[in-house]
């Protein structure tokens, strides 16, 4: 997921370069919407785990 934010961003970079600002400014936000979607699923991850604890087999 964190892939499609580094695309993203690079998309947004070489648009802004050339004078996209339209295309540089969708990227952008939709990189930060992806970034912070990722965040909270690692959260929600590491509080699940934490919940469930370890189990010894």
């Amino acid at each position: 997921m964190l892939g499609w934010v580094v695309t993203f961003l690079i998309i947004a970079l070489i648009a802004g370069v050339l004078g996209f600002g339209g295309v540089a400014g969708a990227s952008i936000e939709i990189a930060k919407a992806i970034f912070f979607i990722a965040v909270i699923l690692f959260i929600v991850s590491a509080v699940v785990g934490l919940a469930r604890g370890r189990t010894r087999v």
